[in-house]
């Protein structure tokens, strides 16, 4: 087993495919949300609708959005497309893993925005590609390309993604086995996964 088949099997996400449901990247980006008895909540790219479940859990009434879904009751649906749903339709965005697959993450972040209500709250999550194991690996020509998912469209970096999230608190954590923390300092380098929050005013 080389070192990048065993770092996917660990949950400080390197190959999400792996760790879809326990990474520590979406555990922290689930800790942001409350009870939503009585809210409505939109999961894009839901895949096998497990966190869809998660959020049913919490109260929420979701609509379950993917490109290819593995959940019964999920809309197969491209974002690239556009989000259609009328303005102000949902109180909770939950997207992880999304934006670093599309080619136009602006638009996208625009519909979210435009579909969340006021008040309401988004979360997102996506690869950190100036993480320090990219940097160290890079010496043996182990680009982020190379081993994160071969859909992948954007490398993020934290300046390349406080760019397009413009108004999202950006977080990560450290360290990465047994106990995981929530930081908001030196995320660029010690961070797997960018965690992206946002109160809709």
């Amino acid at each position: 087993m080389n070192i990048i088949s065993l770092l996917k099997k660990l949950p400080i996400d390197v190959g999400q495919a792996e760790r879809k449901h326990d990474s520590a990247g979406k555990l922290i980006a689930f800790s942001f949300v409350e009870g939503g008895a009585g809210k409505r909540a939109l999961d894009i790219g839901c895949r096998d609708g497990y966190w869809s479940l998660c959020l049913e859990k919490k109260g929420y009434t979701v609509t379950s959005l993917d490109i290819d879904p593995h959940y019964g009751p999920a809309l197969k649906h491209n974002v690239e497309e556009g989000l259609k749903f009328d303005d102000n339709s949902f109180d909770l965005i939950w997207c992880t893993e999304v934006i670093e697959h599309l080619h136009d993450p602006d638009k996208f972040l625009n519909e979210i925005n435009r579909v969340l209500s006021p008040g309401g709250l988004s979360v997102l999550t996506t690869p950190n590609s100036a993480w320090w194991f990219y940097v160290i690996v890079r010496l043996w020509g182990w680009t982020p390309k190379k081993i994160q998912n071969a859909d992948h469209k954007q490398f993020w970096i934290e300046e390349s993604i406080k760019a397009v999230a413009k108004g999202y608190d950006l977080f990560g954590y450290f360290p990465y086995a047994i106990k995981f923390f929530r930081i908001k300092s030196l995320i660029g380098i010690l961070s797997p996964t960018f965690i992206l929050v946002r109160y809709k005013k």
